[in-house]
């Protein structure tokens, strides 16, 4: 599609989209919507509300069904215990919180996954 006509298309469309508009700015339901609006706003902000604290007044468990933040879901969770393990050939010292470490997979694919387990103090 050439520039020209792609231009002449979207002009066309801003055209119907501000005629759309217009329609709409002379709905008066739309005009209720946004006095209403208006005024809300202004009321939370002379008394110094926010629209999510109004929610949740209203109902409490709105807040419940909104996205926790991250933080929150960590913190419920216990957190790892560090395990030690000493290999006893050599003397070296493993501290690890998973089983993703790869001294720890070394020594399991050469000793075995319970003679390794043994080495844990």
């Amino acid at each position: 599609m050439s520039r020209l006509a792609e231009y002449r298309r979207l002009e066309q469309q801003l055209a119907q989209q501000l005629a759309e508009l217009e329609a709409m700015k002379s709905d008066g339901a739309i005009q209720a919507e946004m006095d209403f609006e208006k005024k809300l706003r202004a009321l939370l902000g002379e008394y110094g509300y926010s629209l999510r604290e109004v929610i949740s007044i209203l109902d409490p468990q709105a807040r419940g069904r909104q996205r926790a933040p991250a933080s929150s879901e960590k913190s419920s969770r216990k957190p790892r215990e560090v395990k030690v393990y000493k290999n006893p050939h050599n003397g070296e010292l493993v501290q690890t919180k998973g089983g993703n470490h790869a001294v720890l997979k070394a020594w399991k694919a050469e000793h075995g996954a319970e003679v390794v387990e043994s080495w844990r103090q």
